[in-house]
């Protein structure tokens, strides 16, 4: 008899498989995974079919990461005695902890900027 997989929890809660109680948009996050795997991939090499499970799991996954660094950076405002986390206190987090070493390029950019525009670095 098969057993459940690691991520059947994630494949059957909820309203449905596809559409189970997800904060983030499983439609935008198959768009960005398709964008994302076209721009690294060989040329020619395009990916055009992405099952139904993979946004699911990338959606958890965002979810857990958005906990962690919201966990860390708390502890950050925590310690600074105050009760409002602050942008700085993510970056804080992040240049804290080595598993989010991808970011810190992020942050000083955003820090640097000072105009008080949308401080988006992304595009």
């Amino acid at each position: 008899m098969r057993q459940a997989g690691a991520y059947s929890g994630l494949l059957s809660g909820g309203i449905g498989a596809r559409t189970g109680p997800h904060s983030l948009p499983l439609a935008r996050i198959k768009k960005i995974m398709k964008r994302s795997a076209s721009g690294s991939t060989a040329a020619g090499d395009e990916v055009r079919m992405i099952s139904g499970e993979a946004p699911i799991v990338f959606s958890k996954a965002c979810e857990l990461f958005v906990e962690e660094l919201t966990r860390r950076a708390w502890a950050v405002t925590v310690r600074g005695k105050r009760r409002t986390l602050h942008k700085d206190d993510v970056a804080a987090a992040i240049a804290a902890t080595d598993i989010f070493d991808f970011l810190v390029e992020l942050v000083s950019e955003s820090n640097g900027n000072s105009s008080g525009g949308s401080g988006r670095v992304l595009s």
